[in-house]
């Protein structure tokens, strides 16, 4: 269903009776499992650091009898720095919409059981959600960007981002990059695609209508140019004036060497180095992947949970140690993260007398209550060589 910008009145958001369901998933298990909201470290500036150090190659290095003091020696240090990024959100309701909580549009029908008492709370308990699975998304997908003056927002970089040397890409079919779209068609000359085809936008550019990092299908395939649609051969989509990029991800499903050649790159690298907050980070289709893999290894690996008729473990042990799997619905389609949680942390720009994630009154200006939400949060993420991805899994 469709949101509303401006004020919020008895027109444009009616009052319904009966329970209340939420439609879109609240959970943001990345973002309860490193500090959440409430949680976190203090920052005091919109950049924030941290250091790494590492030690010398192990060798056998011995000295005779009698030897005189080695060379001096020293380690260096080095800085890793991310930005907090500003979420701000703003609320308005009539005083009259605030009123009238007895007014339905379900004729007949006792307002008794109209659950929304204070309009104005709810809009802010929402707002508040949305805030929580945009940060969620950010500390997995964000972009990176620190700019130089105030033209542009501050983004933090993402986990996914930040992982730049455990890397494993399972080649994909195809990829198309810079692509230009005008209306609801992609232009792509000499374009491999056939109808049907699952493709992922890894940059949507200014386009409408899709979600980066989502599988969708490929529709009327024409010379030089596809559509695309959210189900096979459905409709369209319209994407507007944008340059886009895509990957068509592998199709030949991954073996469970495919996940331990990754854990074991990382493991080789200095990660994992606490078992408890050995996590795999991934979505339904790489959760399905890897729970297939695991059960056609049946024996080599110990499930410390299994459901009966079907397999659905969330801890498995491993050559490496006990691993958790989290499922989180922004993860990429084609993509699996191992994760080291404990190095993982929001940061949070704290605001002097209102804290770092607050709700605010707006000045009046006439019959309506105003607020807004603000806060500044970053991820810091430790050591990069802690963390890995596997990219362009099969979907």
């Amino acid at each position: 269903m469709a949101g509303i910008t401006g004020l919020g009145t008895t027109f444009n958001l009616p009052n319904y009776v009966g329970e209340l369901f939420s439609l879109s998933p609240e959970t943001t298990p990345l973002l309860s499992a490193i500090g959440g909201l409430t949680g976190g470290k203090k920052a005091d500036a919109t950049t924030f650091e941290w250091q790494t150090d590492d030690l010398r190659d192990a060798a056998q290095r011995t000295r005779v009898e009698g030897a005189d003091a080695p060379a001096f020696e020293e380690r260096t240090r080095s800085n890793v720095q991310n930005v907090v990024e500003i979420h701000q959100e703003a609320a308005a309701v009539s005083y009259t919409k605030q009123s009238t909580t007895g007014q339905t549009t379900s004729a007949g029908v006792s307002s008794a059981s109209q659950p929304i008492t204070n309009e104005l709370d709810y809009q802010v308990e929402k707002k508040i959600k949305e805030i929580a699975r945009d940060v969620e998304f950010s500390f997995i997908n964000g972009q990176y960007q620190k700019p130089a003056n105030n033209s542009t927002a501050r983004k933090t970089r993402g986990i996914l981002q930040a992982i730049q040397t455990n890397v494993v890409t399972i080649a994909p079919q195809n990829v198309g990059t810079g692509l230009s779209t005008a209306t609801d068609t992609i232009t792509e000359a000499t374009t491999p695609v056939a109808n049907d085809d699952k493709v992922i936008f890894t940059d949507i550019g200014a386009a409408t209508g899709i979600v980066q990092n989502r599988v969708y299908y490929v529709v009327q395939k024409a010379t030089g140019s596809f559509k695309v649609a959210s189900t096979k051969g459905g409709t369209a989509i319209t994407l507007g004036t944008a340059t886009v990029s895509y990957s068509r991800p592998a199709v030949a499903a991954p073996s469970t060497s495919t996940y331990l050649d990754l854990v074991q790159q990382v493991w080789d690298n200095g990660g994992l180095a606490e078992s408890e907050y050995a996590t795999f980070l991934l979505g339904s289709s790489q959760k399905r992947n890897l729970s297939k893999a695991i059960a056609a290894s049946y024996g080599q690996y110990t499930e410390t949970n299994r459901n009966v008729g079907g397999i659905n473990f969330t801890k498995f042990e491993t050559d490496f140690g006990t691993f958790n799997t989290m499922l989180d619905r922004f993860m990429p389609a084609d993509t699996l993260a191992v994760v080291s949680l404990e190095q993982l942390s929001p940061v949070f720009l704290e605001v002097p007398g209102k804290g770092h994630f607050f709700e605010e009154p707006l000045a009046k200006t006439g019959a309506q209550d105003k607020v807004q939400i603000y806060g500044e949060i970053g991820l810091e993420y430790g050591n990069e060589l802690a963390h890995g991805k596997l990219v362009g899994l099969p979907v």
